[in-house]
């Protein structure tokens, strides 16, 4: 039998405990079910980086669902109004597309005054733009490889926070969500300019916590591994084999999964932090230790 008490918990009588022989007393509070609704996305506007494909893609998909307005970027339109016209079509939300490469800082600076003005006001921005190339020593790298990870993996993702993190300031409300990468905790050979870059990108998240602190603004990181998206065709540079390769014998995760954990940030309380959600498939322990069956 439960009995509620004054405080809002409920306590369970009335359970026999068969070993020992007495009746067990046990203690559940529900103010946390009670007092702090979850966070609501209905109307919102989020906008994602890097959403023509993949994560991003899988991002704006779960936002629909939630029937947040999308706000949605990326180098590929083409890719990007495809998506844009189904997610209108199956979930009937506001979906505004653009073509940015985040890593252009003179596109980045002006992308906001170019804007509508109904779209000015970001209320939880996705920093999922990211790429990795090459699988090499990084002496051996060439300098596209380079300066095409640090410029869209670390410099991206400070330009695009320059210029929405003030409006949230001023508003002293936002949520900014940036997906990150096992490889931002361990390194693993053969990338190690990727892994740096991740490592820069999760200082910079926790280093963002403590600029905005004060403020109602949260900031999480979404830290996946192994991932079946189309990031280790671009790492290869379109070779379909090796790529598949990364993922043979294993049930990695989808983009959807990551999604999923970006939901979750996002739908808090607004007193919850999210700082960190770190998320591999069961067949990974550790970068390089991947359990592959025949």
């Amino acid at each position: 039998m439960n009995i509620p008490d004054k405080f809002g918990a409920v306590v369970r009588i009335g359970m026999r405990d068969s070993e020992f022989g007495y009746f067990r007393c046990d203690i559940y509070s529900l103010v946390s079910l009670s007092t702090f609704p979850m966070e609501v996305l209905n109307h919102k506007t989020v906008f994602i980086t890097g959403a023509s494909s993949g994560i991003g893609a899988a991002c704006a998909e779960a936002f629909a669902a939630k029937k947040a307005r999308l706000l949605l970027c990326a180098r590929r339109i083409k890719k990007l109004v495809s998506l844009a016209e189904r997610l209108k079509n199956k979930y009937n939300v506001e979906v505004h597309v653009f073509k940015l490469d985040v890593s252009e800082s003179g596109a980045v600076q002006s992308f906001m005054h170019q804007l509508p003005d109904e779209w000015k006001i970001i209320h939880i921005l996705v920093n999922n733009a990211g790429k990795a190339l090459g699988l090499g020593p990084s002496f051996e790298a060439s300098l596209d490889e380079i300066e095409g990870m640090l410029d869209t993996n670390v410099k991206g993702v400070l330009y695009i926070n320059r210029q929405v993190i003030p409006g949230m300031i001023a508003r002293n409300h936002g949520h900014i969500i940036t997906i990150g990468s096992v490889a931002g905790k361990w390194v693993y050979p053969g990338a190690t300019v990727y892994c740096a870059s991740k490592h820069a990108v999760r200082a910079i998240n926790e280093g963002l916590k403590m600029d905005v602190h004060g403020t109602h603004v949260r900031v999480s990181s979404v830290d996946p591994g192994l991932v079946e998206t189309e990031f280790s065709k671009v790492r290869f540079a379109g070779d379909d084999d090796r790529a598949a390769a990364i993922y043979a014998g294993i049930t990695p995760l989808s983009a959807g999964d990551v999604a999923d954990a970006v939901i979750y940030c996002a739908t808090r309380p607004a007193h919850v932090n999210i700082n960190e959600i770190s998320l591999m498939c069961v067949d990974q322990s550790a970068a390089t230790m991947v359990n592959r069956k025949e």
